[in-house]
């Protein structure tokens, strides 16, 4: 294999070559800023995808390194983020109980099993078959599960016990057990939540007027939730609180992420086969979004193919390494791009950071309490909560504001695996709905000139005895039947008509279906005695079309223009003015 072969999947070729001491520079910065910010977000993922807060540490250290040789977006954070942490948990505990090996053991078969999938999507180069999950649609998920996340976590800062994986079943959870309330774990919790929502909106313009500069200000804000872990945990240490009902995070292993195996039990694949091919969608278009959009502003490329091979090895890594599932996460790649990253480097100075931190600082979080995590993770999802979508989507498409608000509804009342495969069939349906009824438009020649417009729309000339229709529509199996109806219904209303055309400008594919209804309005116009022509034939429509009998059995002609179809039809003297 060549270099440039080699370095198409190991994009650290391409890149390395070119590594030097400023890039250093800024990627060891950023990589300073994110691990302080990566350390709580990763002990409070692991909480809330039911598992050890250790494995949130373990899935940011292996996925990271191996994202930054197979990734091609240069500031892409990978690691756990919140709506697949809340898959996790809802797809594992299904399986298993939650505390148990059999959990851990799910967890990491989950993480293996998404990335086989990413991989052999990646290796097959099927990243467009993300592009069928509408990104309203994605909105609407994102939206219903940052509710659930926040409402999952509100047993965490009222101390009792939280159980279900909808809106409804945690609702009644919290209710039943309101006599269980700990004050202590609320007043921690509440504080927590207060400063941190300070903290993004206030903090920054603090830092500001005590005279930093705007870059230290801001990373200066991005420590806010260190600082809430920092005092809550000296808070519960100095008073011995856990001896008072306030769940702490406890003893965690002091090591580096061990090496771990997931099951290969068929039971156990089969049962998470569909929740692990609905955490691959997500985490795919979650990640790639973030990706391409900070690439675009640097004028770098991004291939979405390499990128299903990077996050595939990531997830792979995480089973084998104690983890669970990951993606590329938002605000841990935001953080990254403005701290100045220039190249996946700063992630493996990330991981770096991170398994210093696995070896000597866990137990310092001993005394951590859970609210604190649980108001991390609150803070952080509710700013994914954007019911705008659907103000927008009932603007702008009837057919999108249904999709997202059946996404939005299905999640919060049946869960997330309800909600994210109820995304991607209405996704589908809604496009198959669209295209099934294609905009077709009757023209006419604009006065003085050689263009066609819609009679609806525009004052047009039009010749009474022939029809164009302009299709804006690539034809197939679920349109080709309404083009027959429409033609019948056109032609019934002009007893006069003596010629049909079809422009095809819009028109990129014909397919089986389509050529055969082609077939069957050439010889139904025939048997009225009307002929049947096309014009504006695209190349690659027209060698299909050559390949078949239509062309020979048509009774009309193909037209290079709509205006050569009029010239030929009839003169100028045969034209009426048509509003």
């Amino acid at each position: 294999m060549t270099m440039p072969s080699l370095s198409r999947y190991l994009p650290i070729l391409d890149w390395g070559r070119r590594y030097d001491r400023s890039a250093f520079t800024g990627d060891a910065v950023a990589a300073v800023i994110v691990t302080i910010m990566l350390i709580p977000q990763s002990l409070a993922y692991a909480l809330l995808a039911g598992l050890p807060p250790e494995a949130g540490i373990y899935a940011s250290i292996a996925p990271i390194l191996l994202y930054a040789i197979f990734g091609t977006s240069r500031t892409l954070a990978v690691g756990p983020v919140a709506v697949v942490s809340l898959m996790t948990a809802a797809a594992v505990g299904e399986v298993a109980a939650s505390g148990t090996a059999g959990y851990v053991a799910a967890a990491l078969t989950l993480a293996f099993l998404s990335g086989a999938m990413l991989l052999a999507l990646g290796l097959l180069r099927l990243g467009f078959l993300a592009n069928f999950l509408s990104h309203p649609v994605i909105a609407g998920f994102i939206t219903a599960s940052g509710i659930l996340i926040a409402a999952s976590q509100l047993s965490h800062i009222l101390g009792i016990e939280g159980e279900g994986h909808t809106l409804i079943e945690i609702g009644a959870g919290l209710v039943a057990q309101l006599d269980e309330i700990n004050p202590i774990t609320v007043a921690l919790g509440v504080s927590a939540t207060a400063f941190l929502f300070w903290v993004r909106g206030g903090l920054k313009p603090l830092l500001r007027r005590m005279g930093l500069g705007p870059r230290m200000a801001d990373i200066g804000a991005k420590t806010g939730p260190v600082l809430a872990i920092l005092a809550t945990t000296l808070a519960v240490w100095a008073f011995d609180l856990g001896a008072r009902g306030v769940a702490i995070v406890g003893e965690v292993p002091q090591s580096l992420p061990p090496l771990t195996l997931p099951s290969f039990s068929p039971e156990l694949l089969s049962q998470l086969f569909v929740p692990a091919l609905l955490i691959s969608i997500i985490g795919f278009v979650e990640s790639i979004s973030v990706a391409q959009t900070l690439a675009a502003k640097k004028r770098q490329r991004i291939d979405p193919d390499q990128e299903l091979i990077g996050l595939g090895a990531a997830n792979m890594s995480a089973a084998f390494s104690g983890g669970f599932p990951v993606t590329g996460g938002f605000s841990r790649s935001v953080v990254n791009y403005d701290a100045g990253a220039e190249t996946p480097a700063a992630g493996a100075f990330t991981a770096l950071g991170l398994a210093l931190a696995a070896l000597f600082l866990t137990p310092l979080i001993h005394y951590l309490p859970k609210a604190t995590l649980a108001a991390t993770i609150i803070v952080a999802v509710l700013s994914l909560v954007d019911f705008s979508i659907l103000k927008r989507a009932w603007r702008f498409s009837r057919a999108d504001f249904a999709a997202v608000s059946a996404t939005i509804l299905l999640t919060l009342l049946f869960g997330v695996e309800t909600g994210v495969t109820a995304g991607v069939v209405t996704s589908i349906l809604v496009h198959l709905y669209k295209t099934s009824r294609p905009h077709m438009a009757v023209v006419g020649r604009v006065p003085g000139t050689e263009h066609f417009r819609n009679v609806l729309r525009h004052e047009v000339e039009t010749q009474p005895h022939v029809l164009s229709l302009r299709v804006d529509e690539s034809l197939y199996f679920p349109n080709a039947r309404y083009l027959e109806d429409r033609l019948s219904a056109y032609a019934a209303e002009k007893p006069e008509l003596t010629d049909v055309v079809l422009m095809f400008p819009a028109v990129n594919e014909i397919d089986l279906s389509a050529l055969e209804s082609l077939e069957a309005i050439n010889t139904r116009l025939k048997d009225a005695g009307i002929r049947l022509h096309l014009s504006e034939v695209k190349g690659p429509v027209m060698d299909r079309l050559k390949r078949s009998h239509l062309l020979e059995e048509l009774t009309g002609e193909v037209f290079l223009s709509q205006h050569e179809a009029a010239c030929r039809l009839g003169s100028p003297a045969n034209l009426e003015g048509t509003a």
